[in-house]
């Protein structure tokens, strides 16, 4: 062997180069992956009660809203607009903190729609809404805290109740999913001051690797 040629001890390769201690790389800033990795929407909480609160209006439109009425697509839109902008905000999550963003307040936005669409139905029927307070109000909370959520914990009260009951457990659930989207929003907008989106990525990562490999 070359005498010039020495391992990863620090000393001179072949071509006259310090070669890289281990030490040295332990000092490197760790680097973001300019593709971020995202979970599956589905264990989103915000998605899964998106979806039972979609599963939820499906059926209460098609059972207690006459045929014809102009509600009844309004209703199912907006309950699958929520759904939806939530799935698709996450999967652009990889590439897009920006579009993750806006997606989600869409989602945010046609779940509010959906919820005044409820409470007009409730009014005009002189029906009351319940009290975040009331015991009604307490059940439907301590179900949406079991995990995961799924359509099936509501399926008996869904079939079996009055149209105002089952339009106040959709209600509840609209504000837990709004919740869990405020909070969800918050950090999203936190981790886009702080990171930046993909384009500002890829420029951080082109001149950090100029920068490590100068001459």
């Amino acid at each position: 062997m070359n005498s010039e040629s020495h391992g990863s001890d620090g000393k001179k390769g072949s071509d006259g180069r310090h070669t890289s201690h281990s030490s040295h790389e332990s000092h490197q800033p760790i680097q973001r992956p300019i593709i971020q990795s995202r979970g599956d929407y589905q264990t989103l909480l915000s998605f899964q009660k998106a979806e039972v609160v979609y599963d939820i209006t499906f059926r209460f439109a098609q059972k207690f809203l006459s045929k014809g009425d102009r509600t009844v697509d309004q209703m199912i839109q907006s309950a699958r607009s929520g759904k939806q902008n939530i799935l698709e905000g996450s999967k652009a999550a990889t590439t897009s903190k920006e579009t993750e963003i806006k997606l989600t307040n869409v989602g945010r936005a046609s779940l509010e729609e959906l919820l005044a669409d409820y409470r007009d139905y409730l009014r005009v029927r002189d029906h009351q809404v319940w009290d975040k307070d009331s015991r009604e109000a307490r059940y439907v909370r301590d179900l949406g805290r079991r995990s995961p959520q799924t359509f099936e914990l509501y399926r008996e009260f869904v079939e079996t109740r009055p149209a105002d009951v089952i339009a106040n457990i959709a209600i509840c659930l609209i504000h837990q999913t709004n919740y869990l989207l405020d909070q969800q929003l918050k950090t999203l907008e936190k981790e886009f001051i702080e990171q930046g989106g993909l384009r500002e990525r890829m420029t951080k990562a082109r001149l950090n690797y100029r920068n490590q490999n100068r001459g």
